[in-house]
């Protein structure tokens, strides 16, 4: 799969754009990759809840567990579902709300320099083999265009840790990280 981003955009996949986002702090390098995963309800895939719940169209009567997001407002810059299809909801030139409150080598707020990925999945259920090549080849991409993304690749648990847990247990660091 051959990727470009062009102004902040990656080419080639489907854009759905989150009004949830803002520009970042002025001459912020960005210079963090935050990993972490989300199902809407918890462990249903291959739906459009997500894409819902980033553009703020969440439906909260179809599920009882989605009175618990009501006035949530959040996005990530890509989500990569179980078939390995990347959806892209913020440019990377801009600050997506998928880190909250955060923390990364003494500097808070991580929304201000990352690129956030959520992968479809919960901590407890092992990712799908497309979601590991996705998620590999658009690292690669980034790593290219933001260098400093190489060193610091965290999940959300790393950043936020006691209020977070994803992308949890079942994520394969080590399968992830040597194919880099």
């Amino acid at each position: 799969m051959s990727m470009e981003i062009i102004d902040g955009w990656l080419d080639g996949v489907k854009h759905v754009r989150s009004p949830n986002f803002n520009q970042r702090p002025p001459d912020t390098s960005i210079d963090l990759l935050v990993i972490h995963n989300i199902s809407l309800p918890p462990g249903n895939f291959e739906n459009t809840h997500i894409e819902n719940f980033f553009q703020n169209n969440l439906c909260y009567e179809d599920h009882p567990y989605f009175e618990s997001l009501k006035g949530l407002k959040v996005s990530s810059h890509f989500l990569i579902k179980r078939s390995g299809e990347i959806v892209q909801f913020v440019s990377c030139n801009d600050r997506a709300w998928h880190a909250g409150t955060s923390t990364h080598d003494g500097r808070c707020n991580c929304n201000d320099f990352s690129i956030g990925v959520e992968l479809e999945g919960t901590d407890d259920l092992k990712y799908c083999s497309q979601q590991y090549t996705s998620l590999i080849t658009l690292t690669k991409l980034l790593q290219c265009i933001y260098p400093e993304i190489n060193k610091n690749i965290v999940g959300h648990e790393n950043i936020s840790p006691g209020r977070k847990t994803d992308p949890g247990k079942s994520f394969d660091w080590i399968r992830y990280r040597s194919n880099l």
